[in-house]
């Protein structure tokens, strides 16, 4: 049976409350669990002791029993002592798609062009310019 270190969500609508359980991997977020180590409180403050509340003990005895914990769940464990988390680096992260790359660079050249255009009108004579405003009203 595969375990899993993770958070089940309780409270109510928009006033979120998560107990840390272990669980079979298998079951739904907010079912069945086999124990309640913890409890986590998003809407304290990061400096409240009682922001996340985590038995430290019972979570060793179910990393060496092979529960994998989740990502947030890493985080507390790594917070309170009992687990080394690696820091990941995602250099991508910030880096535009590809068809928003495309878009830049449409916008870049037809920024590009209307430029040339409007240096091209300025060279042409400030006098041709205003004889063609006059025509087009």
């Amino acid at each position: 049976m595969a375990l899993s270190i993770r958070l089940s969500r309780g409270g109510s609508k928009k006033r979120p409350y998560y107990r840390i359980v272990v669980a079979d991997a298998r079951s739904p977020r907010d079912g069945r669990f086999i124990e309640k180590i913890g409890n986590y409180n998003p809407l304290l403050a990061k400096d409240d002791e009682k922001r996340i509340v985590l038995d430290a003990e019972r979570a060793k005895h179910w990393l060496s029993n092979g529960a994998q914990p989740t990502d947030r769940v890493a985080r507390f464990l790594d917070l309170a002592g009992v687990r080394e988390r690696a820091a990941r680096s995602n250099p991508k992260k910030a880096e535009p798609g590809e068809k928003a790359k495309e878009r830049a660079e449409e916008r870049a050249e037809k920024l590009k062009a209307e430029q040339e255009a409007a240096a091209e009108a300025a060279n042409t004579g400030s006098g041709e310019t205003e004889a063609a405003e006059a025509s087009a009203e």
